[in-house]
């Protein structure tokens, strides 16, 4: 009777209840949609159930025990848009990604380091442009060996080639040569003297985690060398929690291939970043003249950085940058090893540079900051031609104590930086170049007044006193002023100088054998101005962004050369070099797709010579425009053109203008993102107009570059990132 009573009762309970449900799991990744990195600290919430979960350090979320059928799952996260998406469970992939896209307050929350105040770029008086990390990721898969490209994509800054056999960049802002523009790494100078041949070329984009340009006088911030302007490129950190492996493999139709990594880790107490890198490019003649357009190029870096967080008031860190670089151009047959009587030409660079570094960053408040950092280079440079050799040691060295105070209205930045350089001759030299050791002690003062909600003045002072050459002092000032909530006015001005230094990028190798400063040469001095207005305003779902400026710099006793039989003797002339023009360029967005158009004219003269008073190499008018347009959540597309209008020689004559082009392709997968970029679709070359190889062949003279060599570039590029 128990028996049948139980088997009963069974019978009953199957009858009135619904049988059981197969459960099942739901795992997924949440991602930055521009930087591709993981995301820890999401929100994720189902839908219509009281179920929350936090994604973990590497931005992965689990859900267990879900029925079958489809499920609404809310993301949100600070500074990001919220987003819901549905999905069908069992799904048939076993994880997927999710991407969230920064919220637009976020986007333009921009911190500049350059200003010293750490400020938002919409409250400085100066005006400042940034390349953030989604373009700096994009540049490091076009060309992940150098800047070029991401500098050179910036309105005023045009990259011309300096060299036709080691393929130097000479790098020209507002019409200005590059020796007239600083560069920094995190606030401290990179190179400099003998160490700055090569500049841009030498300075992978892989570890950084934005560019700020200042373009016009801007010594005042950083000391002398930054007439035309100043930039400053800023090294990635470690988050906490979020550790971050990259490596990006690429390979070129011109023989380059580079192997870059990336990796960061951090907790409570420490972290690290390291960056290692390699550049291998084999040379090739592009035009078949017997000379090489692209030299041949060995190239490795390492970067690694210890960060500190002894408690929540004080930040350490300490680095070492190394780079050893092979660079070899000129003679084809000579490049092969099969050189004879008729094929003897070349130019070979061979440098080494060690670079330590460390900062320590005390704030006690949200109010109060101190700063001291330091960074000493010692820099090995042999030249090698088959005319003339050169060895020679530098070193580097910069230190700088700043403090920071933020009142109610205003704040204020003071500080000294102790900078300097000792050059050594390597012997046997037959070159004029005289060893010297120079340092130069600066104090600064800067101050930003927010008089109302409208009207922010910076005011600056720096007192330079150099041990070779008189104190110069340089005052700067700039004003904002926000007329309505759409449009926003600066203007600024300061005065600048500039040390002589018988080293350029302009200059062949060759020539530094008969090149020497005249005993009597004294700093250049500049004084500059810059005025800008922006319009920025959403239509519906459109973004528009209206940019115009103006901008003058003049340069009272510029360095010249002065020919003598023997010698040829840096001097300063007795008139000055000016440079005026006007910047203007549109932006706008709607959704993933992006547009940009840009006109730049520059005017820049040298008036110390009536017969040809055009600054050579330098274009009046540019054009630029861009179109992007991430068509899915994978997929990117993007396509520029620009103009470069016609150029003086140093002869007066002109050359045509030209238009340049290039294209791009880009595809993500969950850990992977693949580029396929072209560059000079067009392949507009300068030696299709004409040689640019003169004879004797076997110490040749090379014409002015004005227009590219390397012609239409492929590349391809794979960057596995978890």
């Amino acid at each position: 009777m128990i028996k049948s009573t139980a088997v009963a009762l069974i019978a009953l309970v199957l009858a009135i209840c619904p049988p059981a449900h197969a459960q099942y799991r739901f795992i997924c990744t949440v991602k930055d949609m521009m930087s591709r990195e993981n995301l820890p600290g999401v929100t994720v919430s189902l839908f219509g159930k009281k179920r929350t979960v936090i994604a973990d350090a590497n931005g992965k979320v689990v859900f267990t025990n879900l029925p079958a059928g489809d499920i609404e799952i809310t993301f949100s996260f600070v500074g990001y848009e919220n987003r819901e998406q549905d999905f069908h469970i069992p799904r048939s992939d076993t994880e997927t990604v999710v991407y969230m896209h920064k919220s637009e307050a976020q986007l333009n929350e921009v911190t500049v380091s350059s200003s010293r105040t750490n400020s938002r770029i919409e409250d400085l008086p100066t005006r400042v442009e940034v390349i953030g990390s989604e373009e700096i990721d994009e540049e490091s898969s076009t060309l992940p060996g150098n800047m070029t490209g991401l500098l050179g994509d910036v309105a005023g800054i045009q990259n011309k080639r300096a060299s036709a056999t080691t393929g130097n960049i000479d790098m020209h802002v507002q019409g200005l040569p590059g020796k007239y523009t600083q560069i920094l790494r995190d606030g401290m100078p990179l190179f400099g003297g003998y160490s700055g041949g090569f500049g841009i070329l030498q300075i992978p984009p892989l570890d950084l985690k934005q560019v700020e340009i200042i373009k016009g006088a801007s010594s005042t911030l950083y000391g002398g060398g930054a007439i035309a302007g100043m930039i400053n490129l800023i090294s990635k950190s470690p988050q906490l929690n979020a550790p971050q492996h990259s490596i990006l493999l690429n390979h070129s139709t011109l023989n380059e291939t580079n192997i870059n990594s990336y990796f960061s880790g951090r907790n409570a107490k420490a972290g690290y970043t390291l960056f290692a890198g390699s550049t291998l490019q084999r040379a090739t003649d592009v035009n078949k003249d017997g000379f090489s357009d692209v030299p041949d190029l060995r190239s490795f870096f390492l970067h690694p950085k210890l960060f500190l967080y002894p408690n929540p008031k004080n930040q350490l860190s300490f680095g070492y940058n190394g780079n050893y670089e092979d660079r070899k151009g000129g003679d084809m047959q000579v490049l092969h090893a099969t050189e004879d009587s008729q094929h003897r030409f070349f130019v070979q660079n061979k440098s080494f540079r060690n670079t330590l570094e460390a900062a320590w960053v005390n704030k006690p408040d949200d109010k109060t900051r101190l700063d001291l950092k330091g960074i000493t280079s010692f820099y090995n440079r042999d030249i090698t031609t088959n005319t003339f050799g050169m060895k020679a040691f530098q070193l580097s060295y910069f230190t700088e104590l700043s403090y920071y105070r933020k009142f109610q209205r205003h704040a204020l930045v003071t500080g000294l930086n102790i900078s300097g350089e000792n050059f050594t001759k390597k012997t046997p030299d037959s070159s004029s170049i005289s060893n010297y050791s120079e340092n130069t002690i600066g104090f600064f003062v800067q101050d930003d007044w927010t008089l109302s909600k409208k009207l922010i003045v910076q005011s600056g002072l720096r007192l330079d006193k150099n041990s070779s050459y008189t104190a110069v002092l340089l005052p700067r000032l700039s004003v904002l002023y926000r007329v309505s909530q759409a449009i926003t006015t600066r203007l600024g001005g300061g005065m600048g100088y500039k040390s002589p230094t018988v080293f350029s990028s302009e200059l062949d190798e060759r020539e530094l054998q008969f090149i020497a400063l005249s005993s009597s040469v004294h700093p250049e001095r500049s004084l500059g101005a810059n005025w800008d207005i922006n319009y920025k305003k959403r239509f519906s779902d459109i973004l528009l962004i209206v940019n115009q400026s103006f901008f003058y710099t003049r340069i009272n006793h510029p360095l010249i050369i002065d020919s003598t039989p023997a010698v040829n003797y840096y001097v300063n002339a007795g008139m000055p070099v000016t440079t005026r023009g006007f910047e203007t360029y549109v932006q706008m967005k709607k959704g993933e797709m992006e547009a940009y158009l840009g006109y730049t004219y520059t005017n820049a003269k040298q008036l110390y010579n009536s017969a040809q008073p055009e600054i050579p190499l330098n274009a009046r008018s540019k054009f630029a425009t861009l179109i992007s347009n991430e068509i899915t959540d994978q997929f990117k597309a993007g396509f520029e053109l620009s103009y470069i209008s016609k150029q003086w020689l140093n002869d007066g004559s002109t050359v045509p203008g030209y238009f340049i082009s290039a294209a791009l392709l880009r595809y993500d997968l969950p850990h992977i993102a693949i580029v396929l970029n072209c560059e000079d679709l067009f392949d507009y070359r300068q030696t299709k107009k004409e040689n640019i190889v003169l004879p004797p062949y076997t110490n040749p003279v090379f014409r002015q570059i004005w227009a590219p060599l390397e012609g239409r570039v492929l590349n391809l590029s794979v960057k596995l990132h978890w």
